[in-house]
């Protein structure tokens, strides 16, 4: 069965190790049928959420107009979500954790957003793992809460030039994600 699957990218560097790693589960994934929507957050106006609670009032997910709105409809309809980034100071990157932090709207609109299948991509310099927890711990409890099913991680760390994935099995990993979905 053909799913939506939309990859929300936090690399702004060209030629990233996280996105490689996402091109290469975008690949695999459309070699399955499915269809691949990336919205690359890092390269994107998304501010932060602003708590007002008027989501929707404006006819818009999020009454303060930027790039959310833009990639909203996307994640509502999709049946699954593919978080890759790098880590950045021990922590998911700003602009995907405002796009996180927008799908509040939903809750606030009334949009259904369980069910979804959800993976995680990170890539970290440092070579200890345990340093992607600042990342994977919050992807774990979002996905718990929101009651998405996750169908795997791939977490990678020691790489920071960019190209660097390309000598890790990390885009490998990636691929074979894609064979969850």
């Amino acid at each position: 069965m053909s799913k939506k699957i939309v990859i929300l990218l936090g690399s702004a560097r060209k030629n990233g190790n996280s996105a490689a790693m996402a091109h290469a589960f975008m690949t695999a994934a459309q070699a399955k049928g499915h269809t691949v929507i990336v919205h690359n957050a890092a390269l994107m106006n998304v501010g932060g959420c602003h708590g007002c609670e008027t989501c929707y009032s404006t006819g818009r997910p999020c009454t303060f107009d930027d790039g959310f709105n833009s990639i909203a409809n996307d994640l509502l309809t999709a049946d699954g979500i593919v978080f890759a980034m790098p880590l950045y100071w021990y922590s998911m990157p700003g602009q995907i954790k405002n796009v996180i932090d927008k799908m509040f709207s939903f809750v606030i609109g009334g949009k259904d957003i369980s069910g979804k299948e959800t993976a995680l991509i990170a890539c970290c310099e440092e070579e200890d793992p345990t340093v992607l927890d600042g990342i994977r711990i919050p992807y774990e409890r979002t996905a718990a809460l929101n009651k998405w099913h996750d169908m795997g991680q791939v977490l990678v760390p020691g790489v920071l030039e960019a190209g660097a994935i390309h000598k890790t099995d990390g885009e490998a990993r990636a691929a074979m994600l894609a064979e969850r979905f």
